[in-house]
């Protein structure tokens, strides 16, 4: 690491710490030719999760962009705070684990749908309508009566 004061390059760690964050290391350095102290900060460099739109392009995933859609869907509905988050982490951790850093914008919806259903139906067929783009009211009811259907089995 070199010094930021006289840009020499053997610098020596003489203390460190967890950062108050937890997670990066905060690591107190001397540099060996002027004798200066010096603060750095070490963290895992992570790449972003891509998200395949349908139309092939990608986009950086938004956890925030993910937790509004879903809100959207919940409005109105007693549906805690707590659940669209711990819906939206198991959303974000499933791209990070099983898509190597790619998640198709299919799985994102799917998987909202079936956290949905087991939070509130009604929040379901709102999202349903968005992401499924029903072109008419029929394939609208069909899905409607297929999720009624489900309810009784």
């Amino acid at each position: 690491m070199k010094c930021p004061f006289c840009s020499f390059e053997d610098t020596r760690v003489i203390d460190s710490r967890p950062s108050e964050d937890g997670i990066s290391i905060r690591r107190r350095r001397l540099c060996e030719n002027c004798g200066k102290r010096f603060t750095t900060y070490e963290k895992v460099e992570s790449m972003p999760v891509m998200v395949v739109k349908r139309d092939g392009t990608r986009q950086e995933f938004d956890r925030q962009k993910l937790i509004e859609r879903i809100m959207r869907s919940c409005h109105k509905r007693k549906v805690s705070l707590e659940s669209i988050e711990q819906l939206a982490d198991s959303i974000e951790n499933a791209a990070i684990n099983a898509y190597h850093r790619e998640i198709p914008t299919e799985e994102i919806g799917d998987r909202v749908l079936r956290g949905l259903w087991d939070i509130d139906q009604v929040a379901y067929v709102r999202f349903a309508s968005i992401y499924r783009d029903f072109d008419s009211l029929d394939t609208f009811m069909k899905a409607l009566t297929d999720l009624h259907q489900q309810g009784r089995e």
